[in-house]
């Protein structure tokens, strides 16, 4: 049998878009179901799957009413809600592999609505005039693939056949790909990780696959820390070695790569053993250097390339990362390990590296051991975060209390 694709389109203003787009998924060898998430017509598109009114009542709304109201948020907002419902339904009575949606800002809105709510691994394709923006709020944690539609998706003309071509050739092709998945019966260790702490993570990495673990890393950029500790509290993770907390530090100084204010708390929260360390909390990340706030402009800056500029935390910065992170940890229900490396907390916190502050790392530790309570083990070694000993010392801790 062949995979089939759900397109979700807005019926009522794109109609010949998404038909086009529907014939050449089949023409890519994929069935389609075609859902219609349009508002503003009377007439149901007798090419559709599943009708605007479906979709709303799959969240106990009425296409009439909304349509009386006329207002364009709402009709977003409570379609998003429907079709969010709807997707989740049809994908688990295996109705659909993947899925595919296009439009502009209501429909990117309404599209990801539907592909959030689906597992991991699910085949998404959002072709969008935003694509090349901020999307974090539309992808979330999820998996979802934003592709520019170059074009607006306003008729049919050159430009937009060749993307939506393109388009449909990949989404075919993700649900007709063949996945030779790894052993599911292993254990997961989730790990965060960022450049200035890779050989840490990497070598911890080894030991624990060793030992016969699968060690997930996450990229501590926001969306890492954020998708973390949602698998944390969806109960798919064993244990952690948060080595990387450093989005702690963003959200304090308002940098870009914030994992919101709730970072650090899912493992504590669920009772798995966490093993934690400082890394990279001496920098905070923003934009191109020209991009930094005016107050931060007399800071310690290191452009660490032309589209990031990484900021030295200060000691009272550093001191209240300390109190950030022992009030966290302090509420922790399982085993709860911070392990501070005495030389180091980051490539460039490092004997001859730009931010190489003792009195700031200093700040922070005398911080930490004053709120830490009895319940939290601290262990402090002789070495630097990225040293094969720091490296050894933490892996050893997590195999030990799971």
């Amino acid at each position: 049998m062949n995979k089939t694709v759900m397109l979700v389109g807005a019926m009522d203003t794109k109609e010949k878009e998404f038909l086009y787009l529907r014939d050449k998924i089949r023409e890519n060898g994929a069935d389609t179901l075609l859902v219609d998430v349009g508002v503003y017509s009377d007439q149901e598109s007798g090419a559709c799957d599943v009708h605007s009114q479906e979709v709303l009542a799959e969240a106990g709304f009425d296409l009439d009413a909304i349509q009386k109201q006329n207002d364009r948020g709402v009709a977003v907002d409570k379609m998003s809600q429907g079709i969010a419902a709807l997707a989740r339904r049809l994908y688990e009575e295996g109705k659909f592999d993947g899925i595919i949606s296009m439009g502009g800002g209501g429909g990117t809105t309404v599209g990801t609505a539907a592909m959030r709510v689906l597992p991991v691994g699910v085949p998404k394709l959002m072709v969008s005039t935003i694509a090349s923006g901020d999307t974090s709020n539309y992808v979330g944690e999820s998996d979802i693939l934003m592709m520019p539609s170059i074009v607006d998706i306003a008729g049919l003309n050159r430009f937009s056949e060749m993307i939506l071509a393109n388009a449909a050739g990949a989404i075919a092709g993700m649900v007709n790909a063949v996945r030779n998945l790894s052993d599911s019966s292993k254990e997961l260790i989730a790990a965060t990780m960022f450049g200035v702490t890779t050989p840490a993570v990497t070598q911890a990495k080894e030991i624990l696959e060793e030992k016969g673990y699968e060690v997930l890393v996450f990229h501590a950029v926001g969306t890492g820390g954020k998708t973390m500790e949602n698998l944390i509290r969806s109960g798919f993770i064993k244990g952690v070695l948060d080595v990387t907390t450093t989005e702690l530090a963003d959200e304090l100084c308002g940098g870009i790569l914030s994992a919101g204010p709730h970072r650090l708390e899912a493992a504590g929260a669920m009772g798995i053993t966490q093993i934690v360390a400082p890394g990279a909390l001496d920098m905070a990340n923003f934009g191109p250097l020209e991009s930094m706030p005016e107050k931060y402009r007399d800071r310690l800056l290191v452009p660490h390339n032309p589209l990031n500029t990484l900021m030295r935390t200060t000691a009272q910065e550093n001191a209240e990362l300390g109190s950030i992170i022992a009030e966290k940890l302090n509420k922790a229900k399982g085993k709860t390990i911070f392990v501070w490396p005495l030389k180091g907390m980051s490539m460039l916190d490092d004997e001859g590296k730009p931010f190489k502050l003792s009195e700031a790392n200093d700040a922070f530790i005398k911080t930490l051991k004053e709120k830490l309570n009895e319940n939290v083990e601290l262990v402090e070694l002789d070495c630097h975060i990225n040293d094969q000993q720091f490296s050894e010392a933490i892996a050893a801790l997590l195999l030990d209390h799971i």
